[in-house]
């Protein structure tokens, strides 16, 4: 079920040891996974974002591992080394958004194979906080969850969001789905906007580090996404934002420089998690656990004060 797949050790500058792995979703659809070794504090299942891949944690997994915990990441199909789900391969595209969690299945599975140390924990970064949100809601193993700049929403001027439904909606039906969505880039993010203005991350370094990794291997690039993905997200996001809080540990992070996400459905969905706090990254962007040293250290200080506090109450 699980075979060697590539990892690419020159650029992720993670934990010694990290292996990666392959796995066929049960619709056929191959995905890739990387663990990356800890200790016995349990094991970090991360759900990235669109266009990202699972070496973009590298830095993270090594951050989690010196405080104890493993680390999982995943590439989602259609981005990464996963399968491309389009003949233009950098397009950002999906079937239906719930095929995200035929993936998140497999996750489980290697957990279990892999024996990876409990507690299990949850990190959902934007798209994948989306993902992440309907697998909490629908059952899983995980006894607490982070979220950070989660797509509970997309940010968009409100004038031209009736206008971005009757757009995805047509697409579809005139068989031009697959288009890319207008006014998104070509090719990946960090290869088309530079340092100054970036919607990423305060960090020059974080923001290189994101480039060498594409600059040597680009492959694992994914530029704008196609008009059914965008569809699919509003249709998915529409649904989850009906649904009432899962009963599990929930902190979320939101930098209050966010530009991608709409940040009023992150506190409309956390004023009414009954077990979930909402953190606030004092001039953050999008990319919270690639920000400035000063912010990385105040998210795995509240992360870790979160599973502690689910640990205590556990036992």
């Amino acid at each position: 079920m699980f075979d060697d797949a590539p990892l690419f050790d020159d650029v992720a500058e993670g934990p010694r040891g990290g292996r990666a792995f392959w796995a066929r979703a049960e619709d056929g659809v191959r995905v890739r996974f990387v663990h990356w070794p800890g200790g016995d504090q349990g094991t970090i299942v991360v759900f990235p974002g669109r266009t990202e891949y699972s070496e973009k944690y590298g830095r993270t997994a090594k951050d989690f591992a010196e405080r104890g915990y493993h680390t999982l990441a995943i590439d989602w199909r259609g981005q990464g080394l996963a399968d491309r789900l389009m003949d233009e391969l950098k397009v950002g595209h999906v079937g239906r958004f719930t095929d995200y969690q035929l993936d998140a299945k497999m996750m489980f599975a290697l957990l279990e194979k892999l024996d990876l140390p409990k507690p299990y924990y949850m990190i959902g970064h934007s798209m994948g906080g989306g993902i992440g949100l309907r697998t909490l809601i629908e059952g899983s193993p995980f006894q607490a969850a982070i979220f950070t700049a989660p797509m509970w929403g997309i940010l968009m001027n409100p004038v031209l969001r009736p206008f971005a439904w009757a757009l995805t909606w047509s697409a579809r039906q005139v068989r031009m789905g697959h288009q890319l969505t207008p006014t998104t880039a070509e090719d990946a993010y960090v290869k088309v906007q530079p340092f100054e203005g970036n919607a990423l991350t305060t960090d020059p370094e974080m923001f290189a580090y994101m480039q060498r990794q594409l600059d040597a291997h680009p492959e694992l690039a994914l530029c704008g996404p196609s008009l059914h993905w965008l569809h699919e997200a509003l249709v998915e996001i529409r649904h989850l934002a009906r649904q009432p809080s899962p009963a599990i540990p929930t902190a979320t992070f939101l930098g209050t420089e966010e530009k991608i996400v709409d940040r009023s459905a992150v506190h409309d969905r956390m004023g009414r998690w009954p077990d979930g706090q909402l953190h606030l990254m004092e001039g953050g962007e999008h990319e919270v656990m690639m920000e400035r040293p000063d912010l990385r250290e105040q998210f795995y200080d509240d992360m870790l004060a979160l599973f502690t506090r689910q640990r205590k109450q556990a036992a």
